[in-house]
C-alpha cells in the first residue's frame, strides 16, 4: 500500500486530533494505555496471542497513586485488519487525555496510517510485530512523522524486514538447500517489502526467482497463479503476506496443481499457532501445511522463557503464541516509561514519550534488555525460524522452533 493511498483516512484523522489538541494535557491519576490489534476472525490468530501478553503486564503493574487499564479496540473488519479502522481507533485514543500510551497495531499497513496520528498528538506507541522498514526509516519515515519531526514517538520491538526476509532467504538456500522459488505476495506494505527483501538476498546467494507474482488480499482462487508457477518447475514457494490475506489459502491449494509437495516459505506473517486455533495457517492449510517454514521476527529462545510460559498458560489456560512476550515486552516498555515519568512528576503523553524514546534507556523486558535508537527500532536484531509439525500439540499441528539467529551481534 503506497502512502498515497492511506492519506484520506490520515487527513481526517488529523482534523479530529486538531480539534481536541493534539495536546500534552496532564491525564491525571487514572490512566489508560490503549491497545490497538486486529482481534476477531482470522486475524486473532495472530494478534490475539499479543493483546493477552499486554494485558497480562498490565494486569501486574503497579505504581502508587495511579491506576492503569488498557483500553482495547478491535481493527479487524471481515476478520482481516483494516488500515482505515486502525486509523479511526488511534483517533479515538488521541482523543481521549486519559489515554498516555498505545500499544500495537500488528501490521504495518495500520502503522503507516496510524504513526501520523499518533505522532500529531504527541502519543508514545509501541508496536510488539511490525517489520516494514519504511515506518522507521529514511525518507518513508520522515513522512510519517512530518507533524512533529524532531519528537519520535513510535517504537517496536520486533526487527525489520530488511534483516527478516532475508534471514529466510539465507535458511531456505543454506540450510534447506534449495536453489530455485516462486515467489507470490498480497500486495500489501508487509507483505511485499518482506517478498522483495527476500527476493534480492534469494539473488544475492545465487538463488533463482522463477517466477513473481502479486494477488491483494481477498483473493480466493489462487490456482492460476501456482498453475503458472508449476510450468517453471520452482523447488519451494516463498509467501510474502499474512494468513488472513491469502497466506493459510494458498498453501491449502498447492495439491490442487501438484505443488503440493514444495516446502513452503513465509516470514512472521503465517506464524500464528495451532491448528486447532480458528483461522490460523495450520488450521486453514491442513494437511497441506506439512513441509511449511517461517520466522518471528524477534527472539524465541530467551532467558526466562519457562516462567512466562507458566504464568501466561495459568492466566489464560493456553500456550503463549509466537508474539506473546513481545505484546507482553511492549507493554514492559510502556509501564516503564510511566513509572519513569512519574518519579519524576506528572505523567503526561509528552512526559511519557520523551522516557519511552529516550536512546540512552534500556529497557528490562520479559524478552531481555531492549533498547531504541533514533527512530525507534529495536537492538534487538533477532530471527527465529520455526518449521510447521502436524503431529505436534497432540497430533493438533503446531510450530516448531528450529533455530534462531542474532544479526545484531
Amino acid at each position: 500500500m503506497k502512502f498515497a493511498r492511506v492519506g484520506a483516512a490520515i487527513a481526517a484523522a488529523a482534523i479530529v486530533v486538531a480539534a481536541c489538541g493534539g495536546s500534552d494535557s496532564g491525564a491525571g491519576k487514572d490512566l489508560k494505555v490503549g491497545i490497538s490489534l486486529p482481534l476477531s476472525g482470522s486475524s486473532l490468530a495472530s494478534a490475539g496471542p499479543a493483546e493477552k501478553g499486554a494485558q497480562l503486564a498490565i494486569k501486574e503493574f503497579v505504581l502508587d497513586g495511579y491506576t492503569v487499564a488498557a483500553d482495547v479496540k478491535d481493527h479487524a473488519v471481515n476478520g482481516v485488519h483494516d488500515p482505515q479502522q486502525g486509523a479511526k481507533d488511534m483517533t479515538a485514543f488521541a482523543a481521549d487525555p486519559a489515554v498516555v500510551a498505545v500499544i500495537g497495531p500488528f501490521n504495518s499497513s495500520v502503522a503507516q496510517v496510524q504513526i501520523p496520528v499518533s505522532n500529531e498528538a504527541g502519543l508514545f506507541q509501541c508496536s510488539p510485530a511490525n517489520t516494514a522498514p519504511g515506518l522507521t526509516k529514511g525518507d518513508a519515515g520522515k513522512e510519517l512523522r512530518a507533524k512533529n519531526p524532531d519528537k519520535i514517538n513510535y517504537v517496536r520491538v520486533a526487527t525489520t524486514d530488511d534483516i527478516q526476509g532475508p534471514a529466510v532467504a539465507q535458511f531456505a538456500y543454506n540450510e534447506l538447500g534449495l536453489k530455485s522459488v516462486a515467489i507470490i505476495d498480497d500486495t500489501e506494505t508487509y507483505g511485499k517489502g518482506i517478498a522483495d527483501a527476500f527476493e534480492t538476498e534469494w539473488k544475492s546467494l545465487g538463488g533463482t526467482v522463477t517466477g513473481r507474482e502479486g494477488a491483494p488480499k481477498g483473493t480466493t482462487d489462487y490456482t492460476a497463479i501456482l498453475t503458472k508457477f508449476k510450468e517453471s518447475s520452482p523447488e519451494a514457494v516463498f509467501y510474502g503476506g499474512v494468513t488472513s490475506t491469502g497466506g493459510g489459502l494458498v498453501r491449502k491449494q498447492m495439491p490442487q496443481v501438484g505443488l503440493g509437495e514444495l516446502p513452503y516459505l513465509a516470514g512472521d506473517g503465517i506464524q500464528d499457532g495451532l491448528g486447532s486455533t480458528d483461522g490460523s495457517f495450520i488450521n486453514i492449510a491442513a494437511d497441506a501445511a506439512a513441509n511449511s517454514f517461517s520466522s518471528v521476527a524477534a527472539i524465541s529462545d530467551f532467558p526466562g522463557k519457562a516462567e512466562f510460559a507458566e504464568k501466561y498458560q495459568a492466566e489464560f489456560g493456553e500456550a503463549p503464541g509466537a508474539y506473546s512476550a513481545s505484546g507482553y515486552a511492549c507493554a514492559q516498555v510502556v509501564l516503564q516509561a510511566i513509572r519513569d515519568a512519574a518519579a519524576k512528576g506528572d505523567v503526561t503523553r509528552e512526559s511519557v514519550r520523551a522516557e519511552g524514546v529516550d536512546t540512552s534507556k534500556s529497557f528490562n523486558t520479559v524478552v531481555g534488555p531492549v533498547s531504541f535508537d533514533e527512530v525507534g527500532d529495536t537492538s534487538q536484531k533477532i530471527i527465529s525460524l520455526f518449521k510447521a509439525d502436524l503431529t505436534a500439540a497432540d497430533g493438533a499441528g503446531d510450530w516448531v522452533f528450529s533455530s534462531q539467529v542474532n544479526y545484531g551481534e
